[in-house]
């Protein structure tokens, strides 16, 4: 498959720093029944894993929100008021985007059931150019975490962000979005750039399957005030008129991605011609495997098309009805899933352990700033996401022979907690139901830090086991170059691709993948 250089450097340059992407999977569509959410986070910062209780907040208390002056489209952090209770939540956090400080989100899942996923979506060249300087209101890390700490269910999630959005204000890099979800339906929201406080929403159903990478919405009710199934900012429509967008005496239907996306040769919105998989592919991919289960969904999120080092972790939730909050259960990844384990959560666990905290590796200003002493015995040990990226770049250095033999333990690992999830969560409700919740937060709690730590076991033996293979074999490959970091001009970044032909269906053994990329 020819993938020449040019093509990679159009690509880096239209799509953002932070990418990730979003599955959604309808619960009739769904094994169980729940409606199934998955994602990645892409960026380069150091993830951990992070659980939020819920908390009450005084009558003048407020947040900060936006962007800095140092971000690519420069801005000024504002205060906007807290609500009076925000709910528990679990999330992968990350420690940097440009301007944008952390501690930052893509989104989780919260004690209402809520599951959020943050993805870019690229405006057009001229909304983007619109945008003032400096630049003011919430940006979409903001979004998620408050769609996370306030919503009950994703409509009223989607109707937060509008109403945020109206009152303050959107601060952006060049357009995002974000996949909201409860136990029915979901909604995509495309919050737009160039100050003009444009928003646009569509309802997901029971039989859809959606996947963002970048978000998109394509035909738009010009009537989308009377429609349940979209909603949007007042002008939405009557901007891209005013612009010369879009002619309501023409033929074409209004169509957010045709007005709003970005414009050129090559770009729809289902196949933008980022990465190997196209949006269209992974949906016809996802939706071939109905009824969908979880482990399915692990395989759509680690498919090694789309995950390798610009994938921070990997996320699975299900959602389902009649379930105690604190049952709710989220599988994280630690890192890109390709190499590493998705291990199982449930919002009732009461702490995370330190090996899957934060730590100094790929943290902003950490080669240039010594350890804050408060955080000595946490860096003090093993980082489940180094850990893990070692087993990323041993394997993906010779990915026909190791991938499969390193994904088979990662199924086998898997299988394990799936086995157990039954007696697990049945025990959990037994105590729930007799009035011992205490002690059923307490199994949760030990059921999760035991497998977290077994997982990490098999992470450094994984490490060790590559390590001695690869020398062994005389496989040990020493740089040539002088630049260990990526100087961001179209190279690769490490992946399980190489030598492979990205064509062939992801279900077909690695090792029948032969033809190399040129």
């Amino acid at each position: 498959m020819m993938f020449p250089h040019i093509l990679c450097a159009i690509l880096l340059f239209v799509s953002p720093t932070t990418a990730s992407y979003a599955f959604y999977i309808g619960k009739e569509l769904t094994e169980d029944g729940s409606v199934l959410v998955g994602g990645t986070g892409e960026e380069v910062s150091s993830h951990w894993l992070q659980i939020f209780p819920a908390k009450d907040h005084p009558a003048n208390a407020t947040i900060t929100v936006g962007v800095t002056e140092d971000a690519s489209m420069p801005g000024q952090l504002m205060n906007i008021s807290q609500v009076p209770h925000t709910f528990r939540y679990l999330s992968m956090e990350y420690s940097d985007f440009e301007g944008f400080p952390a501690p930052l989100t893509n989104g989780g899942v919260n004690g209402k059931g809520i599951a959020v996923r943050d993805v870019w979506a690229q405006n057009r060249d001229e909304l983007v150019e619109m945008t003032p300087v400096p630049q003011f209101g919430l940006q979409y890390s903001d979004l998620a975490r408050v769609v996370l700490e306030r919503a009950s269910t994703a409509k009223e999630g989607v109707e937060i962000i509008g109403q945020l959005i109206a009152e303050y204000g959107y601060a952006d890099y060049g357009g995002n979005s974000h996949l909201i979800a409860d136990k029915d339906e979901g909604w995509v929201v495309w919050e737009m750039s160039g100050g003009q406080k444009l928003w646009a929403a569509e309802r997901l159903g029971p039989d859809e399957v959606r996947v963002l990478y970048p978000g998109y919405i394509e035909e738009f009710p010009l009537n989308f005030s009377n429609h349940q199934d979209y909603m949007g900012s007042p002008n939405i429509v009557s901007f891209a008129i005013e612009q010369g967008w879009w002619n309501p005496n023409g033929t074409e239907l209004f169509n957010i991605f045709n007005v709003y996306g970005v414009q050129g040769e090559g770009y729809t919105a289902r196949d933008g011609g980022f990465k190997y998989m196209s949006q269209a592919a992974l949906e016809n991919a996802t939706l071939a495997m109905a009824p969908v289960t979880e482990q399915d969904l692990m395989e759509r999120v680690r498919d090694y098309r789309i995950s390798d080092d610009e994938a921070g972790y990997g996320q699975v939730v299900s959602l389902r009805a009649d379930v105690d909050p604190d049952l709710i259960r989220i599988w994280v990844a630690p890192t890109g899933s390709v190499t590493s384990p998705f291990n199982l959560w449930w919002l009732g666990v009461q702490t995370v352990p330190p090996e899957y905290g934060e730590h100094r590796y790929l943290t902003k200003d950490a080669a240039s700033t010594f350890l804050n002493t408060d955080y000595q015995s946490q860096e003090a040990t093993y980082f489940a996401g180094r850990t893990f990226k070692q087993v990323l770049y041993y394997t993906c250095s010779a990915p026909e022979t190791l991938l499969p033999v390193v994904q088979g333990m990662l199924h086998g690992f898997e299988n394990t907690s799936q086995a157990d999830l039954r007696w697990v969560e049945r025990s959990a409700q037994t105590l729930v139901e007799n009035g011992q919740r205490g002690d059923a937060l307490d199994l949760l709690t030990f059921y999760a830090q035991t497998q977290a730590s077994k997982a990490l076991a098999l992470g450094r033996t994984m490490v060790d086991a590559l390590d001695a293979y690869v020398k062994l074999m005389g496989q040990f490959s020493s740089p040539t170059g002088t630049q260990i970091n990526d100087p961001g001009l179209g190279d690769e970044t490490v992946n399980c691709l190489v030598g492979f032909d990205p064509d062939l269906p992801p279900d077909l053994p690695p090792a029948r993948r032969g033809r190399q990329r040129s």
